[in-house]
């Protein structure tokens, strides 16, 4: 299946190098280019990609408001210059799938697009300490309870996505369907009142031990 991919940056020729990566591969599509962060909305909205590739610092609408303007849209890659860390927060609160520095080689990216596609999520490992302490420094209210209203299999599926695995991984270790991870995934969200995936694999490393395990 074709993953269709909308590329939103100011820098034209930032732009014109990801679709050049993106294009030469056989199974991604480049729908769309947006110049600024209220193009990507509008364009995501008429052309419902399946990922978008979101540049932070844009012209009438930043990325990171896009991305919250997009959720359930799309999933929302962000691809930045910038490790500050207002805004890889700034970025996982408005419910990004992944974040990449924009110093990321071709291949990484063109993996980065497939794995967000698959409704995995992805952070770059240089930021994913810091994400992870700010994550929780936070948001500390919600950790005693978060995993409270979960099922047993929904707690199981938490503690998986905490250790980093993919759908297809956890439906092998817990020996389960794809769609059916997938189906859980999306109620544990849901419950936890979490936007992506990343947030939730976050918070089950802040939870304390036990709460989210097998």
């Amino acid at each position: 299946m074709t993953i269709r991919v909308l590329v939103a940056d100011d820098h034209a020729a930032v732009r014109a190098g990801i679709v050049l990566i993106l294009e030469g591969q056989e199974d991604i599509e480049v729908v769309g280019q947006a110049s600024d962060g209220a193009q990507a909305i509008a364009l995501a909205l008429e052309l419902r990609p399946d990922v978008v590739l979101m540049d932070i610092r844009m012209p009438k609408l930043d990325g990171i408001s896009a991305t919250r303007e997009l959720s359930g849209v799309a999933d929302v890659l962000i691809l930045t210059t910038f490790d500050i860390d207002e805004y890889i927060f700034g970025a996982l609160r408005a419910g990004a799938a992944g974040f990449l520095l924009k110093n990321t080689d071709a291949d990484a990216l063109v993996e980065a697009v497939r794995v967000v596609s698959r409704g995995d999520g992805l952070i770059s490992p240089s930021v994913t300490r810091r994400l992870i302490s700010a994550f929780g420094a936070a948001v500390p209210e919600r950790r005693p309870q978060a995993a409270g209203n979960l099922t047993p299999r929904e707690r199981q599926v938490l503690a998986c996505i905490g250790r980093g695995l993919s759908n297809a991984e956890i439906s092998a270790e817990l020996d389960m369907a794809e769609a059916t991870t997938k189906t859980h995934v999306s109620r544990l969200l849901n419950k936890l009142g979490l936007r992506s995936r990343v947030q939730a694999a976050i918070l089950a490393q802040e939870l304390p031990p036990g709460s989210s395990g097998m």
